[in-house]
C-alpha cells in the first residue's frame, strides 16, 4: 500500500483514525532537498502523536526563487514516503497549508524551531496559526538540527544542476 494519498482520501483516513483515538500530527513544507534536518524534524514530529502526515507544497506554489523546486512534487513526496517515521504523504493543492489544515484537522501541527516566534517573511506561519486556533489544533515546534535546502542547493548543487541542464539542451 502506498503512503502517498490524495488529500480528499487522506481526510477520510484521518477521520477513521481519529475515531480510533489516534493522535494525528501534520508537517507541511516544500522539502525540496531531503537532508538530515528534515529527517530529524520528521522523527521528532512523529514522536508527538500516533500518526505522522506530511503534506508537500505543489510545484506551482513553491516560492523559493528561480529554478525551484529542483525536485518535482512527486519526487519530493516519494522521498518523504520512504521514511519509516512517516505514515502518510499528500501533495497539497493550495499555496499554503491553511486549507489543508481545515480539511485534515490534525491534533498537532509541527514546524521547526526557526518558526517558534511565529514570524516568517511570507506571513504564512501567522495565517496557519490563526487556522489552528479556528480548528482547535495545537502548534508545536521541534528543536533539531536545522539546514537550509536553499543554502545547500546554492552552495553545493546548483553548479552541477546548471551543467546538467546545459548538457540536456545540447542533446
Amino acid at each position: 500500500m502506498s503512503k502517498i494519498i490524495v488529500l480528499e482520501d487522506l481526510s477520510l483516513i484521518i477521520q477513521q483514525l481519529k475515531s480510533k483515538n489516534k493522535k494525528i500530527v501534520l508537517c507541511h513544507g516544500c522539502f525540496d532537498l531531503m537532508h538530515p534536518g528534515h529527517i530529524k524534524y520528521f522523527q521528532a514530529a512523529g514522536e508527538m502523536g500516533d500518526i505522522l502526515v506530511v503534506t508537500v507544497t505543489p510545484d506551482v506554489y513553491v516560492d523559493k526563487g528561480p529554478g525551484r523546486p529542483v525536485f518535482n512534487e512527486t519526487l519530493r513526496a516519494e522521498c518523504i514516503a520512504a521514511l519509516e517515521c512517516v505514515n502518510y504523504v499528500a501533495i497539497n493543492k493550495w499555496p499554503t497549508a491553511e486549507e489543508t489544515l481545515r480539511l485534515l484537522k490534525p491534533h498537532i501541527y509541527v514546524k521547526g524551531q526557526e518558526f517558534e516566534h511565529l514570524k516568517d517573511k511570507t506571513g504564512k506561519i501567522q495565517k496557519e496559526h490563526k487556522v489552528l486556533q479556528e480548528i482547535g489544533a495545537e502548534m508545536r515546534f521541534t528543536h533539531e538540527i536545522v539546514f537550509s535546502s536553499t543554502k545547500l542547493l546554492n552552495q553545493y548543487l546548483n553548479p552541477q544542476i546548471t551543467q546538467i541542464k546545459q548538457i540536456k539542451n545540447l542533446c
